[in-house]
């Protein structure tokens, strides 16, 4: 597949991931599928610029918990990309966790019948 449609696809089932997951989860909220677009993009750019720096400095935590930690960075990361979209919310902690946890499973699932 070309890699501009690749990633064409690829941002479309992440948004559809997004969305599945606001329409299960209580305390995600996405406006519309617009939103969830958007909040794509912007996830991935907090993933990319401050994902990089928290987890560096977390190694030694994340070392500890074996790994865990990792869930407790994925969503704060979550929560944060939210404060930057609009239509996009994430409501508590825990919802974070859980929103964070199920984007990444429906993400792999997705993408496993679409690429496969």
């Amino acid at each position: 597949m070309h890699f501009l449609a690749h990633l064409i696809v690829s941002w479309l089932i992440s948004a559809v991931a997004l969305w599945i997951v606001a329409q299960i989860v209580p305390g995600v909220q996405l406006r519309d599928f617009g939103a969830a677009m958007l909040a794509v993009i912007v996830i991935a750019v907090v993933n990319a610029v401050v994902g990089p720096i928290v987890k560096f400095f977390a190694f030694p935590l994340t070392l500890l918990t074996l790994g865990l930690f990792l869930l407790v960075i994925n969503a704060a990361l979550l929560k944060l990309s939210s404060m930057f979209t609009p239509g996009f919310k994430v409501h508590g902690f825990l919802s974070a966790v859980l929103g964070s946890v199920l984007i990444t499973i429906l993400n792999f699932l997705l993408r496993q019948l679409v690429f496969a």
